[in-house]
């Protein structure tokens, strides 16, 4: 992977100067638009009641199947749009759960990664990814159990062997497991494919739909007190693969 920091610094901080500079002045109109067409939308609580949702994921092709993730909760799955949840997750050693994904070549396939990422003074770490072959019934712990936290998965759209985790890591000190993991036999073993220094964890990563060896990664530079927390540093920015990781 190569770091892209500077550039991105560019894009991120000098273009949005120059748009606020030019606008100076200039009113903002309102938005027009007709009240009718919200008048019938009605939004309604469908549960599970609980504790935060970390992570959603649903069924491509089945809009009635769906997985969240909760902040210390497990995982609950609905098989009618939402309109019933049960915990499918209860049996397994760990609660909070950080990250969700579901394979496009087997929807029964689905990852968990455990530890909520949301910085917050009661957060709970995890013991690693989980994998599950046959919609939610049983699950299999499949290692990185030192990354405390996993905020993303991302997997191979055509070749479901191959799957990336960004771990954060526990954040409460220095530690080395921290930042982007790669599989590429299903789980089974594990690469550390990005890995910027102890102070630095993997916040976020993406795939492109176009083209899965092009992979973005978010790096935080992050430390977690009793008093406080240090948040950023030169350990943060954004790392890009373009060769598969």
């Amino acid at each position: 992977m190569s770091h892209i920091v500077p550039f991105l610094r560019l894009v991120a901080f000098g273009l949005p100067l120059v748009h606020f500079g030019a606008s100076q002045g200039v009113a903002q109109q309102p938005t027009e638009y007709d009240p009718t067409i919200f008048a019938g939308l009605e939004y309604r609580h469908i549960g599970p009641v609980g504790n935060r949702v970390s992570a959603v994921v649903g069924v491509p092709g089945d809009p009635n199947v769906y997985y969240i993730g909760a902040a210390s909760g497990g995982i609950f799955k609905s098989v009618d749009g939402g309109i019933h949840w049960e915990p499918v997750f209860d049996d397994q050693p760990a609660a909070s759960i950080g990250a969700l994904a579901i394979e496009t070549v087997n929807p029964n396939v689905i990852w968990a990664g455990t530890g909520e990422t949301f910085i917050r003074s009661n957060i709970s770490h995890g013991d690693g990814i989980y994998k599950s072959v046959d919609a939610g019934k049983t699950w299999r712990h499949m290692g990185l159990d030192a990354t405390g936290r996993i905020g993303r998965i991302v997997i191979h759209p055509t070749n479901p062997d191959i799957v990336f985790a960004a771990a954060m890591g526990h954040s409460y000190g220095p530690q080395q497991a921290r930042g982007v993991f790669r599989t590429t036999d299903g789980g089974e073993t594990w690469e550390h494919v990005l890995f910027v220094d102890e102070h630095t964890g993997a916040s976020d990563i993406v795939m492109d739909p176009n083209n899965p060896r092009i992979l973005f990664a978010g790096m935080w530079q992050l430390l977690i007190q009793t008093w406080g927390r240090e948040s950023g540093g030169p350990g943060s920015g954004l790392w890009t693969s373009r060769d598969g990781g």
